[in-house]
């Protein structure tokens, strides 16, 4: 059976476990992936941490993981369903 999902088929990629990058490394991943966007959280009240650590919590509960794909040489954080 074929998943032709597209969303299904972006999440593909090697699964990078969290606990095994550098812990700076790990909280630049996050904080350019939650800045994606191309907001500027800035330091607002703290709104960049705070998204940060929403993420980190999120991989530490296994409800997200880090997708690094080969082709494009790019990680990803992903939602698990």
């Amino acid at each position: 059976m074929s998943d032709k999902n597209p969303m299904r088929l972006q999440e593909q990629g090697v699964e990078v476990p969290y606990e095994q990058l550098d812990a700076e490394t790990l909280h630049n991943l996050i904080q350019e992936f939650v800045s994606r966007d191309g907001n500027d959280w800035g330091d607002v009240n703290g709104a960049l941490e705070n998204k940060v650590a929403q993420v980190m919590q999120q991989l530490r509960n296994r409800q997200a993981r880090i997708v690094f794909d080969l082709k494009s040489q790019t990680a990803n954080i992903v939602t698990n369903r």
